[in-house]
């Protein structure tokens, strides 16, 4: 019995000793690429959406304010979280301004590029809308109220980490008791099923406004009649601003649904009795699940740069004037030879 007994002991140090590894590694290496990958995509977002072809465009606002809060994710909140499992430095668990600065700052830079992404899609819907009243509310004025007021709203809400977040058996973690169970069911709502939610809600009536448009602009021709004319009065900047979008709302609900669910595992579970082995696997899982976060956030510029023909040809742009120092005449005059090229050589076939 008593063999058997140190077996299973022995057993269950030795699949903590790997999770710990998988952990530590995966922190190391995959959060470490992401945050590389992050940080370029980011810079190179918030360039293209400077340019003066998105200037006063509410969508592009939102993105750019998207992309520059992702900067600060990228280089505090995944930082951190990188040497905390990666790196074994457990300055959260033992120092407690830390923890609560940390753990503050956290969810901040999550939620400020999280919602921004929301806005953005809100402001498809107004903007995609034939009610004239609800397109007026697709306005830059109301973007830039908008994008502080998210900065400010968050910074307010989330002064109860630095309240209520404590160490506890050496470990940074919001105080148990009824806050404890309020903030684990709030946080899941949040930080999983509210976003959610509010990006399928949106991006659904927004695809729903194309195409009542579209059956609205001549339903009578035929579609070779239409072609040019079948997204009616919206412009292709604003054709593919609703690509984009759908396709960051695609991003982020795939690689976001695994989060929320942990958080409703973990708040269901709060009091209940562990072993080292459970606890072990459930921070792991709960590393886990923030990994395809950050990872989405990493891939804003691809995901824009493939979804968006004039996001790809003012990211080009930049590169060959500014980077190559080529003038703007001289891109042009290659375009126009390129284009005569391709017409050319369709002409000889």
């Amino acid at each position: 019995m008593n063999d058997t007994t140190v077996n299973i002991y022995d057993n269950q140090a030795y699949l903590i000793s790997i999770i710990d590894l998988l952990n530590k590694t995966i922190s190391q290496f995959g959060l470490g690429l992401i945050m590389f990958m992050g940080n370029i995509g980011s810079v190179l977002t918030c360039i293209v959406f400077y340019q003066p072809t998105f200037h006063k465009n509410p969508c592009a606002m939102y993105f750019l304010a998207s992309s520059f809060s992702q900067f600060f994710t990228f280089n505090f909140s995944l930082l951190t979280r990188m040497i905390h499992y990666g790196y074994n430095i457990q300055t959260l668990n033992t120092s407690l301004w830390y923890c609560k600065t940390r753990s503050y700052l956290f969810y901040l830079f999550i939620a400020i590029p999280r919602y921004n992404i929301i806005f953005a899609s809100i402001d498809r819907y107004f903007a995609s809308s034939r009610d004239a009243l609800r397109r007026q509310w697709s306005s830059s004025k109301i973007a830039f109220r908008l994008i502080i007021g998210n900065i400010f709203f968050w910074c307010i809400l989330y002064i109860q980490v630095i309240i209520f977040y404590d160490i506890t058996t050496g470990t940074c973690y919001y105080q148990s008791g009824a806050y404890g169970m309020f903030f684990s069911i709030y946080i899941s709502i949040d930080s999983g099923i509210l976003p959610t939610c509010l990006m399928l809600v949106f991006g659904l009536l927004t695809l729903n406004n194309v195409h009542q448009t579209r059956k609205r602009i001549n339903p009578g021709l035929q579609p070779d009649r239409t072609r040019s004319i079948r997204f009616g009065k919206m412009s292709k900047k604003d054709v593919q601003f609703h690509r984009m979008l759908a396709n960051q709302i695609c991003l982020f609900v795939i690689l976001n649904l695994p989060n929320p669910c942990y958080l409703i595992y973990r708040s269901s579970t709060l009091y209940a009795v562990k072993s080292p082995l459970r606890r072990t696997v459930e921070s792991f899982v709960g590393n886990m699940t923030y990994v395809p976060i950050y990872l989405g956030f990493s891939l804003t510029f691809a995901n824009f740069a493939i979804s968006s023909q004039i996001f790809r040809q003012e990211f080009i742009q930049f590169i060959q004037t500014k980077i190559l120092r080529r003038t703007v005449a001289s891109v042009t005059r290659d375009r126009i030879i390129a284009v005569r090229a391709l017409r050319s050589k369709d002409e000889n076939e």
